[in-house]
């Protein structure tokens, strides 16, 4: 059987890499709007007082492809020649049994490169690259000029391997799904529907807001749904075959070796349809007729795979329970909900979850807040706890989810659970309730309560935790908080 000559392989490069010819990237990558993270992934990529590789993780269709292939433009237009620029898709079938190293060498060999240049070097897709990263370790460590970034959707592989042998040598980068702020500002529609005050910004057309709100709860979680309207118009197509195909059927069954796939499908189908609910492992093992050890690990990897998140119980003093049997399980994109089960409006029963979804997805990216909870008790429940990075001062953010505005006029009778929990544990500055399109300030028994609408608490916070943490170089974590490898 003929192997792939060196020649097809070093033309593949040059296909991939037309900068080297035209000295930009492609139009089509290069016209897309830039993601909120962009700058942070930038200054990361060309930080060089620390020698590791930048891992870019998240989950499908994200937009890390598009993120890289801009950096690489941003990179051009800051002065670095393009020959100094490699980029290789790894899952590309020609690349097949190929070493980083090989790869690494036919790029040096093209462009006659020195083992000292100081070099940029792209590797997209990595998790498909069979001991990716003792390669990729072994590469930053031979070679202190290059500077490497990997990417890859296949969260645990990247996640778990990367601290087995990567010690010391990656940082991880997670893009996370599109986020209410970033939906506007693709679409140009920020200064539309918002204008900067003090202290804050004031929504100039709440009812149209809403409209955009479900709009990207719908679909606005993915960036080609937003600017490609073939997508738009048929995103339960494009998210079966190209995010639940792939990763329920291709990439978790092989990265974890899982036998019936079908039955990790179904659960994963059942967890979709309840975001926002409160599950058991008892009562998912009895349900599904799976045993109990396998339902754990079938959620470890859906929310290693970027799928979902869960949330821990919080009792009603924000104590947490030494052993967790009950726990919230959130879509990390709301848009799959719909996705998978069809479009949702404005006064669908299943709102109320979608919302809450959406802001739990937004403040699992975030790293103002150390981690996400719920409180729940014999009588009475609070939606989302966010603790600080120290949560032993107990400067607690407690958020009631609503999508009323009847909540307004009859605080003091639905609010009975929210205002105990944030009498109990001394949270008094920090309390929201959210509404459909209502807001104010009032005192309830002693404790102010910030009524704000849910889309505008969505988009105000992107702001806050997204745009303000970035600008500060700080970037934006996992669901489950991991930091630098």
């Amino acid at each position: 059987m003929r192997q792939v000559p060196d020649s097809e392989l070093k033309n593949r490069l040059r296909f991939d890499n037309p900068w080297w010819e035209s000295g930009k990237v492609d139009t089509r990558f290069d016209e897309w709007p830039r993601r909120a993270y962009f700058n942070g992934f930038v200054n990361l990529v060309t930080t060089t007082d620390v020698h590791r590789a930048v891992v870019l993780m998240g989950p499908r269709r994200v937009g890390k492809t598009v993120m890289i292939q801009q950096t690489i433009q941003s990179l051009l237009e800051n002065g670095i020649e393009p020959a100094h620029i490699l980029y290789v898709s790894v899952d590309t079938p020609v690349y097949t049994g190929q070493s980083l190293e090989k790869l690494l060498s036919y790029f040096q060999e093209l462009q006659g490169h020195g083992r000292d240049a100081e070099l940029y070097v792209f590797f997209d897709e990595i998790q498909y690259h069979p001991e990716w990263e003792v390669h990729l370790k072994s590469l930053v460590d031979s070679y202190r000029t290059i500077r490497f970034i990997a990417s890859g959707s296949a969260a645990a592989a990247l996640k778990l391997k990367s601290r087995e042998s990567g010690a010391g040598r990656f940082t991880d980068f997670i893009l996370p799904p599109l986020t209410f702020l970033e939906f506007l500002q693709f679409q140009n529609l920020e200064d539309q529907y918002f204008e900067s005050e003090k202290g804050g910004w004031q929504v100039k057309d709440m009812d149209g807001l809403n409209v955009q709100f479900i709009r990207y709860l719908n679909y606005g979680g993915f960036p080609e749904a937003v600017m490609e309207e073939h997508v738009r118009d048929d995103i339960g197509r494009y998210v079966a075959s190209d995010i639940i195909d792939k990763v329920l059927l291709r990439d978790l069954p092989s990265l974890y070796g899982i036998a019936d796939i079908q039955e990790l499908n179904r659960l994963f189908t059942v967890l979709a349809y309840n975001t926002g609910q409160e599950v058991t492992i008892d009562g998912l093992s009895q349900s599904s007729n799976v045993s109990k050890n396998t339902i754990k690990k079938y959620i470890e990897y859906l929310e290693a795979a970027f799928l979902i998140c869960r949330l821990p119980r919080l009792d009603q003093n924000a104590k947490r329970f030494k052993k967790q049997t009950r726990f919230k399980v959130y879509l990390t994109n709301p848009s799959l909900r719909a996705a998978l089960f069809g479009a949702v409006g404005a006064d669908d029963p299943e709102i109320g979850n979608i919302v809450e979804t959406a802001l739990v997805s937004l403040y699992a990216q975030s790293v103002v807040y150390d981690d996400l909870f719920y409180a729940r008790w014999k009588t009475g429940e609070v939606d989302i706890v966010l603790s600080p990075l120290t949560f032993e001062t107990k400067i607690l953010t407690a958020i009631e989810i609503k999508w009323s505005d009847r909540v307004v006029d009859h605080a003091a009778e639905d609010l009975r659970s929210l205002i105990s929990f944030c009498k109990r544990t001394e949270t008094t500055n920090d309390v929201i309730v959210t509404t459909r399109t209502k807001t104010g300030l009032d005192t309830i028994g002693g404790i102010k309560v910030n009524f704000l609408p849910a889309a505008k608490l969505a988009y105000q916070d992107g702001k806050t935790l997204i745009e303000e943490s970035i600008e500060e170089g700080i970037h934006p974590l996992t669901a489950t908080g991991f930091k630098d490898s």
